[in-house]
């Protein structure tokens, strides 16, 4: 199973990489798998350390959502155990 978070580009460098913040983590990731070219504030798809895909903001936002939920429902089990 691959498991691909949705990343926003944040900057673009001439070495075919790019920064992008994953859920206020930032990191730089490779852009060659893009099948297409990134612009900074393109949300794109990260497996890792490339960046495989873009997205639309709508979807990557709610991407973004779920895994926030998935998150929080594994601390509160957590926290209960």
């Amino acid at each position: 199973m691959c498991l691909a978070i949705p990343s926003k580009v944040v900057e673009v460098y001439e070495d075919g990489t790019a920064l992008v913040d994953t859920m206020g983590v930032k990191r730089r990731v490779s852009l060659e798998l893009m099948p297409e070219s990134v612009s900074v504030g393109d949300y794109v798809l990260v497996h890792v350390g490339f960046a495989i895909q873009k997205l639309d903001e709508k979807e990557a936002l709610e991407s973004l959502a779920l895994f926030e939920e998935i998150i929080e429902h594994m601390e509160g089990e957590l926290d209960e155990g």
